[in-house]
């Protein structure tokens, strides 16, 4: 016990120093606060937005490799899938003014719209006829319908393709579609998805919003009147996300910076202690877009939660602080000694605070999941900046004003506490406690038991359309798409056979037949399919009078060379998506829903046991694609999430056996902070809410957070102990002096974390609910639990004499 007080009286001793340091040196502090921030803006002026694979996949993975390899043969599998309808034109889509104008907006957006690389659509799709010796490859647009028969004509052609059927047009012929393929991916590197290159990396300057705003005010056009667009796919969705990253992490962060605000005006009533706990962690969240732009690191979702997280988490040590200075300014009349008494008593508990939510944070950095990795790196930074700024800034505020002041009376000391009738209420709580701590041991360990089986409950899983509000005009499309079209999500499986030409042996296009055939034989979440197959059963079909029993594969390598070259020869050119340059690759393309990432696993596995159970003889085939990468994610997740937590859980265990210099005081002071986030995930198991990519955040935060509070407390809880020898006393005296600090923090971070419900993404607002719920919990193990375990176990030593009660809180702070 002597050890573990000396250790703390010399850190407090430190600290008194630097808050003398910092009142002395006061413009120092100004003038180096003002040049941090002024290189923190010039270097977030180079920053980009992105939230594609590349934000959370590291290019050393393995996984992630493949793809990129895949990307080289195949190129940007990213699509936008324009779906149309024209409800009130006779004949739907092939209404001939219909497809008039689909044609000439099919020309527009290969023209006009940026890094497109491909368009198809009714207007320019290949349909393969039948001539003497050979095929011509017709595109409607060479030679268009003159009248409204013919156009019907070429309709029946196109709906006898099963190729496009389900893809190009519904199977009904009510709807058809626009499928635009990119040249670029969200993946590539900044200077080459720039618009222009003069505009930098402004978000509309950029892939996809730039292309996706293009499209957009094409189909806005006028001239379209009458044809109902329904726009979605990779474009959109990513551009979306990016644009609410881009204005939610702006929007909620001035939202919980104003609410911080009104609830420090509430409780604190000084200008001084609203403007200074405000400065400080303005100047931390622009610090911190410093050190994400010096690390080279892009802004992505992820990246929009953390303006809300700093704010709510960086005005703890203020309001600490703050709340000390205000009891001794108010004692003392020195503004000061008021500062150095302060730091001296609670300088050392908001270091251990800082560390220990920073730690929470770091935890996050071993995730294999990019974006989570760089979210826990900068929060921890940002963390440790708040910190520092709370020393230094902060104290520069509490330098204005008059240096020296009366001494307060009694009742005026009581109001700088809450009043009597808050601290009656903390002295309430510090005596149920006392009186039923046995009970509150009991309950909670039932409770502790029912929640850890609620955890064996929990499950990983995910679907990106869900993440937004279900009012937002991208869910909603996505979802009419899926439900009449061809499937949103891209599933591809690269078959290989490691020579030249290689695919053109029947025996690879029947393996790649029949894995095809199995997926669609799954059905399901599986809409359409596409493969190299499909062009050579079309073409042989084609070579024989359209005779629908040719549509299979010819049994003669040499004769499906020739039809690929005369193919070629006439023009044809969709089936070179689906084979490398050497026809030593291929793909095959599985086009799902956008489902859960539960029922995709469950399709991957079927295709997988096939796969196991027929073998491929000829060749070998791997799953990739950007749907392949998003059920990798999951995987990643899972590992994510109890990384995550052992992590965190352990460095901040031995923080806290460190700091109070006791294995035994460390353990117990972790059970309040364990507990809460242990009914969280049980709840979480319980009700049936998954884990996904955000809410696998909430154990390592909110055991980081959580354990801000059980810091301060025990240690002014210890604190009163070395002075009175009686927990009781002791128990009383903490409650009545940090009690009210602990209440204001616990309810700026519940209503900073509330803040998330303002979000348009369900999966923020979610994150929002759940992590504030953790904290209401982790103020009642605080006030509650932490007081039963400590007078119960006695942590600090055995009862002794009693100290000096009346012990000024000078002789306390003296240095």
């Amino acid at each position: 016990m002597a050890a573990a007080n000396d250790y703390i009286e010399r850190l407090s001793r430190w600290f008194a120093r630097v808050g003398v340091g910092a009142y002395d040196h006061r413009w120092r502090v100004v003038v180096v606060c003002g040049v941090l921030i002024g290189g923190s803006v010039f270097l977030a002026s180079g920053t980009r937005i992105d939230n594609s694979f590349e934000a959370y996949f590291d290019r050393g993975d393995r996984f992630y490799q493949s793809y990129l390899q895949f990307r080289e043969d195949f190129g940007s599998d990213e699509i936008s899938y324009i779906v149309y309808e024209a409800p009130q034109a006779a004949y739907g889509p092939w209404n001939l003014d219909v497809m008039r104008r689909i044609a000439d907006l099919t020309a527009r957006i290969e023209s006009e719209v940026p890094f497109v690389k491909e368009v198809t659509s009714l207007a320019n799709v290949e349909i393969l006829d039948p001539v003497p010796d050979g095929i011509d490859v017709v595109k409607l647009v060479d030679d268009f319908p003159a009248d409204q028969k013919t156009l019907l004509e070429f309709r029946d052609k196109v709906l006898d393709k099963p190729i496009y059927r389900g893809g190009l047009v519904s199977a009904d012929g009510k709807y058809a579609a626009i499928i635009v393929e990119m040249a670029r991916s969200s993946i590539d590197p900044p200077a080459q998805i720039r618009v222009d290159p003069e505009k930098g990396n402004a978000i509309d300057n950029l892939y996809p919003q730039a292309t996706y705003d293009a499209l957009e005010r094409l189909l806005a056009d006028p001239q379209l009147k009458g044809i109902v667009f329904h726009h979605t796919g990779d474009v959109p969705l990513n551009a979306v996300v990016n644009r609410i990253t881009a204005e939610e992490s702006t929007r909620l962060g001035i939202a919980c910076f104003f609410l911080v605000g009104l609830l420090l005006a509430l409780f604190v009533r000084r200008p001084i202690g609203v403007v200074g706990p405000l400065a400080v962690v303005a100047t931390s969240v622009l610090l911190t877009v410093g050190f994400v732009a010096l690390m080279g690191w892009s802004l992505d979702q992820m990246f929009g939660m953390m303006p809300v997280l700093l704010i709510a988490v960086g005005v703890a040590d203020s309001v600490h602080v703050i709340s000390e200075f205000r009891v001794f300014h108010a004692e003392l009349g020195d503004r000061r000694e008021a500062i150095r008494r302060t730091l001296y008593l609670v300088g050392a508990p908001c270091l251990l605070t800082s560390l220990t939510t920073a730690a929470g944070f770091a935890a996050m950095s071993f995730a294999p999941i990019k974006a989570i990795a760089h979210f826990g790196a900068y929060s921890a930074a940002g963390v440790m900046a708040a910190f520092v700024l709370t020393l230094t800034l902060l104290v520069v505020f509490l330098t204005l004003g008059r240096r020296e002041r009366k001494a307060a009376t009694a009742e005026e000391l009581l109001r700088a506490k809450g009043g009597r009738a808050f601290q009656g209420v903390l002295q309430a709580i510090a005596l149920f406690d006392l009186r039923h701590r046995k009970a509150i041991l009991a309950v909670t360990t039932l409770v502790f038991a029912v929640s850890a089986v609620g955890v064996t409950k929990l499950s990983v899983e995910s679907n990106f359309l869900n993440e937004f509000g279900r009012d937002l005009p991208v869910r909603k499309t996505t979802a009419f798409v899926d439900r009449v079209m061809g499937g949103t999500l891209t599933f591809s499986y690269l078959i290989e056979t490691d020579e030249e030409g290689g695919i053109k042996d029947p025996k690879v296009l029947r393996e790649v037949q029949r894995l095809q055939a199995e997926a669609e034989r799954y059905g399901g979440i599986v809409r359409k399919t596409y493969s190299i197959a499909d062009f050579i059963k079309d073409i042989n079909r084609t070579f024989h009078e359209g005779d629908p029993s040719y549509y299979v594969l010819p049994d003669s390598r040499d004769l499906i060379a020739q039809y690929l070259l005369l193919y070629e020869m006439s023009g044809g050119e969709e089936a070179e998506d689906y084979v490398s340059i050497d026809y030593s690759r291929t793909r095959l393309e599985i086009r799902s829903t956008m489902a859960n990432s539960t029922e995709m696993r469950r399709l991957v596995d079927h295709l997988d046991r096939y796969l196991s159970q027929e073998p491929f003889v000829a060749s070998h085939a791997s799953l990739t694609g950007m749907g392949a990468l998003w059920l990798k994610l999951m995987d990643y997740i899972t590992r994510s999430q109890i990384i995550g937590f052992l992590l965190a859980f352990v460095a901040i265990t031995v923080m806290m056996c460190l700091l109070f210099r006791s294995v035994k005081t460390g353990l117990l002071a972790m059970a309040p902070n364990l507990t809460p986030v242990l009914l969280t995930l049980g709840g979480m198991g319980w009700t049936g809410v998954p884990l996904d990519y955000v809410r696998l955040l909430i154990a390592p935060v909110a055991i980081g957070i959580a354990v801000d509070d059980t810091i301060h407390h025990v240690t002014r809880f210890r604190h009163e102990f070395s002075r009175t020898g009686n927990y009781r006393e002791a128990l009383l005296l903490s409650m009545a002096d940090v009690g009210r600090a602990l209440f204001i923090t616990s309810v700026v971070l519940v209503c900073g974390f509330l803040v998330f419900v303002l979000s348009v993404m369900d999966s923020q607002v979610s994150f929002g609910l759940l992590l504030a719920s953790t904290i209401v919990l982790a103020l009642l193990a605080d006030f509650i639990l932490m007081p039963a375990l400590v007078v119960t176990f006695e942590p600090f030593g055995p009862e002794g004499a009693r100290g000096d009660l009346r012990a000024s809180r000078e002789t306390r702070a003296a240095a």
